[in-house]
């Protein structure tokens, strides 16, 4: 079982930037554009009222105030409300989410006073669905913090005793701590029927403000900036150390190369060294006699040489030695390497992000430019999502879009009565609401499509009820 979400804020002076927030002018980065077109405005405003910044002023010019509003006077509470986002999803999921809206204005209204409610806006288009209203605080009765009567003097003034009943502007009453809980409690008894509780009395779970979640988000992309460039620095440096490593190991090689056929040559030698010891040392005794006997110079030259070749055998093993030292750097600078190019993805796959991002930023103010000069642009997007459900291809749809009449043979689909109905030769046209000019509504023969749909559903009802036996065993 989850939690109600209720937060109430004063409200600062100026309201156009929360206005911009709700109504989606500026479109925030935790926003999805795509679904912007499902956010819907729930309070109906006054006649030559166009936004929630108006209607708040609205309010507050026809409340029958009788003191002029101070400049430090709070004109409106910001109320927020929602629940745990799985949820939410699942009210959504369950198709309760209207019931939930209409619960959510009743609570409102009952609560802070129907007129008050100037503004309430659901917003589809983040991770939890929530609602947005604004409260004008508009009470009457006597002030909570009442002077005490002082004692009548001979210089006393006399005031005369102000009404009760009068309305006045009075954020305080409302937002006093006793009503503050009373609000809780009532909230979420209005809300438990969704499986939706109260929260912990006293918790010390605090609310983070929409300004705080920007600052954080642009201080955790400005230190992801910092180490892009410190990671592409990082990088430029072991590039440079890798092309000088692939030289050093290239030229390594070489000599290596070198090295392995002189010490090919130089084992041949050994073997034959090998050959001519063994044979120096069974004829040694003979050698040194007849050596001592002769004076021969021949045998002295030849020891001479091999004591030479011995010494090339130690170099030799000496080379041998540097060489898997110089092999085992190389090695070493190949991991180097290694590390090198995945530092160097890391790079790339960061940059890729970044770039991704300043698209998706470029995309949300073409967006949001168009929804701002185009001012059908958002229920055009809705439009097209109800023709396509209806049943209705693209070029169709493209047809139905640019408010043209289309003779349709065929199927039509409701998602009401999770129906079809078979018609032929109808006319569909999208035309404005009647009732409301910013809005767009499907028509079927001039008849909206809603209706249409109920009028075919009743028929069909009406004629399955006066044969029922030839669908006798029929299941949907």
């Amino acid at each position: 079982m989850g939690y109600v979400v209720l937060h109430l804020d004063k409200s600062p002076d100026n309201e156009v930037p929360m206005t911009a927030h709700i109504a989606r002018t500026k479109i925030p980065p935790n926003a999805i554009p795509s679904l912007t077109y499902l956010n819907e405005e729930l309070v109906e405003f006054p006649e030559d009222v166009a936004d929630r910044t108006e209607a708040i002023n609205h309010r507050l010019e026809h409340a029958g105030l009788t003191r002029k509003i101070g400049m430090n006077q709070v004109r409106v509470i910001r109320v927020m409300l929602t629940g745990t986002q799985e949820d939410m999803q699942r009210i959504v999921q369950e198709g309760r989410l209207k019931a939930w809206c209409a619960d959510n204005l009743d609570w409102l209204r009952k609560t802070f006073g129907a007129e008050n409610v100037v503004s309430a806006v659901l917003h589809m288009d983040e991770a939890t669905p929530h609602i947005h209203a604004a409260v004008v605080p508009i009470v009457t009765g006597e002030r909570r913090k009442v002077r005490k009567e002082q004692t009548d003097g001979p210089d006393k003034r006399k005031y005369r005793t102000k009404s009760a009943s009068r309305p006045r502007l009075c954020a305080d009453d409302v937002m006093s701590r006793i009503k503050l809980k009373e609000y809780q409690n009532t909230y979420a008894a209005a809300m438990a029927k969704y499986g939706l509780q109260r929260g912990i009395d006293g918790s010390k779970a605090r609310h983070v403000t929409t300004q705080e979640f920007y600052r954080n988000a642009i201080a955790r992309q400005q230190n992801l900036q910092d180490n892009i460039g410190e990671l592409l620095r990082i990088e430029e440096e072991k590039r440079k150390a890798v092309d000088y490593a692939t030289k050093q190991e290239q030229t390594v090689r070489e000599e290596l190369h070198r090295t392995a056929t002189e010490l090919n040559a130089v084992k041949g030698e050994l073997k034959t060294e090998r050959l001519k010891n063994s044979a120096a040392e069974v004829g040694t005794t003979i050698l040194d006699g007849i050596g001592s006997m002769i004076g021969t110079s021949k045998v002295k030259r030849q020891e001479q040489e091999i004591g030479m070749l011995q010494q090339e055998v130690a170099a030799r093993d000496e080379t041998i030695e540097i060489l898997q030292t110089k092999i085992q750097t190389i090695q070493a600078d190949h991991s180097r390497e290694q590390t090198v190019m995945q530092v160097r993805h890391a790079a790339e796959t960061a940059n890729l992000t970044k770039r991704h991002e300043k698209e998706v930023s470029l995309l949300k103010t073409a967006l949001s430019k168009a929804v701002k000069w185009f001012p059908y642009f958002r229920e055009m997007i809705r439009m097209e999502s109800v023709c396509r459900a209806a049943g209705f291809d693209d070029k169709q749809t493209a047809t139905l879009i640019k408010g043209k009449p289309l003779e349709y043979s065929g199927e039509l689909y409701s998602e009401e009565h999770d129906c079809k109905f078979t018609v032929e030769r109808v006319t569909a046209q999208i035309t404005p609401n009647p009732t409301d000019k910013r809005k767009l509504q499907l028509n079927i023969d001039k008849v909206p499509f809603n209706e249409w749909c109920r009028e075919k559903f009743e028929k069909l009802r009406h004629y399955f009820s006066k044969e029922p036996r030839q669908f006798k065993g029929h299941k949907r």
